[in-house]
């Protein structure tokens, strides 16, 4: 391996290390934190080898984002819904794990269904959480701002590209603002359910779920309503972060292969 490729896996490393928090390593395809085994006395952490997926913690109060989101609605969505997700994808590990030890793979193509169902509902939830903040809304800076007028005409442009997205979105699903790394470009994007339309490599930095259990209670079927509101809680301070610290990966990974 030469200086310049280890050198470019050094600053890859460097990147992980600064992004911190649990979507953001998800993001960047480590699967470190939200993966990660709990302590050795923890049973119900690894079995078979394979480390036990959790549900990250909220970085703010379930009522920091009201009068926006709801407190009930965050408390619902998070412990119950999230959590529904976390446990699925861990049942759909044992699964596997029942099949290889006794060689029956009858049943591969629905496990390996709800598993992948299952795995990006908890990844999809991790993002958004990251995605608001108490302190969000108003318009991002930076890179980021610079990268959103340049390539969608104006930030108000994007915010409308997005909203339409978002309101979309036949039945349940997301809308999501991707890194796609073969471009270097951003991208908005549909993601059905939790995992179909989904952009293969594209990474998601901004996600909005519409799924009706992420409002309802609040904006019953006012799904636009609530789309509007959700504008008050974004944290570009975070997605912008996210945004440069891919684009700073992408670009030593070039340099290492000396494009």
């Amino acid at each position: 391996m030469s200086n310049d490729q280890l050198d470019a896996g050094f600053r890859r490393r460097n990147v992980l290390e600064t992004i911190g928090g649990t979507a953001a390593i998800a993001l960047l395809g480590t699967g470190a934190t939200t993966v990660s085994a709990a302590a050795d006395d923890d049973e119900a952490a690894v079995t078979g080898g394979h480390p036990r997926y959790r549900l990250p913690d909220l970085p703010y109060a379930y009522d920091a984002l009201e009068p926006h989101i709801d407190e009930r609605i965050m408390e619902l969505h998070h412990s119950e819904h999230h959590q529904s997700y976390v446990d699925s994808t861990n049942a759909a590990l044992e699964t596997f794990e029942s099949m290889r030890s006794t060689g029956e793979f009858d049943g591969i193509r629905a496990a390996k269904r709800d598993f992948s169902f299952n795995l990006s509902g908890h990844v999809n939830h991790t993002v958004f959480w990251e995605s608001m903040s108490p302190d969000g809304g108003g318009d991002p800076e930076g890179d980021l701002a610079a990268a959103l007028e340049s390539q969608f005409g104006s930030f108000e442009a994007f915010q409308a590209e997005f909203a339409a997205t978002a309101n979309a979105v036949e039945g349940d699903g997301w809308a999501m603002l991707f890194y796609e790394p073969l471009t270097d470009a951003l991208v908005v994007g549909q993601v059905e359910d939790q995992n179909e339309l989904a952009h293969q490599r594209a990474v998601p930095i901004l996600a909005l779920d519409v799924w009706e259990h992420a409002y309802y209670l609040q904006y019953e079927n006012d799904r636009e309503a609530y789309v509007e509101a959700w504008w008050n809680v974004v944290d570009w301070g975070g997605v912008g972060k996210r945004y440069e610290l891919l684009t700073e990966t992408a670009g030593a990974e070039l340099e290492a292969d000396g494009v």
